[in-house]
């Protein structure tokens, strides 16, 4: 039997989970930004400024910012000096990210259309490789840390922030019935897209608590890796070495 995959709640083949997840950030990619402004209340701004504080980009530096989208993480880390690589396989957020880099009057940045599960850099390309609330949505996770790993110079850094499910006490109830019943209705006002959104909270609840990630990253051959929850894992900054 074909191997099948979690596509939220339902289990598709990968080729399908890959097609579907296209067709949801195509649809959405438009209204993706101020959705993200609905859905966290502003509070990603906050937790992708202190992402890029971790990061510490570096003039001259060159950096991957796989599933980068609308540029949102990418611009921030430009501002800095690094050379920034947006890479993401949905080409629609990727013209999302051109115009608001132009708008801004920004520079130092390439746009690439990648499978984060088969990159076309050559290895030991970046000196860091990052990924914001893109993760949860690759077919094959642990292909995908290992090209991170591949692509990145020897001393290179990994930097991951995602969603997962939050051990607070009572928080964790309200998020998950928040999650469930307002963002899709959210969704369907703000993007007229209900079905998209029911799918991102779908994923961000399948996807590993940050222990079992952490885990999956160090079986990629990264070191020094650790975990940074907020809001009790609500959120959580995942980092690592290639030595």
């Amino acid at each position: 039997m074909t191997e099948q995959v979690n596509f939220g709640d339902e289990l598709v083949s990968p080729e399908e989970k890959m097609r579907r997840v296209g067709e949801v950030f195509s649809s959405v990619a438009r209204r993706y930004d101020v959705m993200n402004d609905l859905m966290s209340g502003g509070m990603h701004r906050l937790w992708k400024d202190r992402f890029v504080a971790r990061v510490k980009p570096r003039p001259g530096e060159d950096i991957l910012d796989m599933a980068g989208g609308t540029g949102d993480v990418a611009f921030r880390m430009a501002r800095r000096g690094a050379h920034v690589t947006v890479a993401d396989i949905n080409a629609d957020m990727l013209e999302v990210g051109k115009s608001r880099a132009e708008r801004r009057g920004l520079t130092g940045l390439s746009w690439k259309v990648e499978n984060a599960e088969a990159l076309s850099f050559a290895a030991a390309a970046f000196d860091a490789y990052t990924i914001v609330f893109g993760i949860r949505n690759v077919t094959d996770i642990p292909a995908a840390l290992r090209e991170a790993y591949r692509v990145l110079k020897r001393g290179g850094r990994f930097y991951c922030m995602e969603f997962s499910a939050s051990d607070w006490p009572g928080f964790s109830t309200l998020y998950d019935r928040y999650a469930s019943y307002v963002i899709p209705k959210v969704g369907k006002v703000v993007a007229n897209d209900e079905d998209s959104y029911r799918y991102l909270i779908e994923s961000i609840r399948r996807f590993p608590k940050p222990a079992a990630f952490r885990a999956m990253v160090t079986e990629a051959g990264f070191i020094r890796v650790n975990a940074e929850p907020m809001l009790g894992g609500l959120v959580t900054i995942h980092s690592g070495w290639k030595i």
